[in-house]
């Protein structure tokens, strides 16, 4: 088998050409422009950061990939699924507004956003894909609605599946809530009786009868609870949360059968900027020092090769010293899995080659 193409050009600039002049050569050299674009839309799943986190990518980026589209007849949207967790994006209101406050409008990035899971994550379509782990998908609707998908990723270290790059912006990021709790648990949420103020909100959204108020607290009955997520979205006390029950090696596996459902039958394309690469996912309301320095832009079509070319290249850099990994024992030659020693990446990767999202192998092609 042939293996998969990944351009790569580096951070350096001349005088008159400047990363973003970079990145439309490296996407041009990369084929985005063999796609047909006249009278489409196109959503960029792209991660608008966390209010507080500064290492998220800056919206000058998005608009070269946007004046790209454009130029070509289409049409373009930048887009997200509301998250499980207390945050700054919770909902689509609260995403909005925090996409706003980190630079991104039509002013800046050329088009519109649209949260793609709706108002209180609830906005889905069900992708049957049969997996070892995941039968139905669960994506937020506008993201399926779009005839072309594009991954923008930033390339980081995650807590939980070691790294952050195209396959964990793709499968969990377009994950609806209700797909969000099926790749982290088995999808029924709890609540927090120390928060819960009995409003009974929860139970009368819930359609399935699966919620009771006794003493002023929400019990949620497993038994009868599909998952949905629509309490958690309602909660005004933030008293209702997912649970947290499956391996790290299992998420990365059902991220995969995710990242799966979005990208199969229709024209896909991933673009990944490794830089300020921070130990932690950028869902954080911080960012920590880099682990390593600055590495440059990868795009490929194929999303797993993506993912190892730019996690290769990581860990041919050096580690910055003060950083998180430099306080790290060093034992397994892998900067991700020394920084969280509790994950493996790999599981992950092999699970997508497994499943035909993509393979390993790849010819890295360097653009000048």
């Amino acid at each position: 088998m042939e293996k998969s193409k990944v351009y790569f050009t580096n951070f350096r600039t001349t005088n008159g050409r400047n990363q973003l002049d970079k990145l439309k050569q490296l996407i041009t050299a990369a084929g985005l422009g063999t796609l047909s674009f006249e009278r489409t839309y196109t959503a960029i799943k792209i991660h608008f950061g966390e209010p507080g986190n500064l290492a998220y990518l800056r919206p000058n980026y998005s608009k070269v990939v946007v004046d790209f589209i454009k130029e070509r007849g289409g049409k373009a949207f930048l887009t997200d699924c509301n998250t499980l967790y207390v945050g700054g994006r919770k909902n689509a209101l609260d995403h909005l507004d925090s996409a706003y406050t980190n630079g991104y409008n039509p002013f800046t990035t050329g088009c519109h956003i649209i949260i793609a899971d709706g108002l209180k994550g609830t906005d889905e379509t069900y992708v049957p894909i049969n997996g070892e782990y995941v039968k139905e998908a669960k994506i937020g609707h506008a993201i399926m609605d779009a005839d072309i998908f594009i991954s923008l990723n930033h390339f980081k270290g995650h807590e939980s599946t070691g790294f952050g790059g195209a396959l964990k912006n793709i499968g969990m990021g377009c994950g609806s809530r209700a797909g969000k709790m099926e790749m982290h648990s088995a999808g029924k949420p709890l609540v927090s009786h120390d928060l819960c103020v009995g409003c009974g909100r929860c139970q009368k959204i819930c359609a399935h009868d699966a919620i009771t108020i006794e003493d002023k607290k929400a019990t949620i009955r497993h038994d009868r609870c599909v998952g949905c997520g629509r309490c958690i979205g309602v909660c005004p006390m933030d008293a209702v949360h997912p649970g947290i029950d499956n391996s790290n090696d299992i998420l990365n596996k059902k991220i995969a059968e995710y990242a799966y459902a979005v990208v199969k039958d229709r024209p896909h394309f991933h673009i990944s900027l490794v830089l300020d690469v921070s130990p932690n996912c950028d869902c954080h309301s911080e960012n920590d020092v880099p682990i390593v320095p600055n590495v440059g832009m990868f795009a490929s079509f194929d999303p797993v090769a993506l993912d190892i070319a730019c996690a290769d290249a990581c860990n041919r850099m050096p580690v910055i010293e003060g950083s998180l990994l430099s306080e790290q024992p060093h034992h397994h030659h892998d900067h991700f899995i020394d920084t969280h020693p509790e994950t493996n990446w790999m599981v992950g990767i092999d699970h997508a080659v497994k499943i035909g999202l993509g393979q390993k192998e790849y010819e890295l092609i360097t653009i000048k």
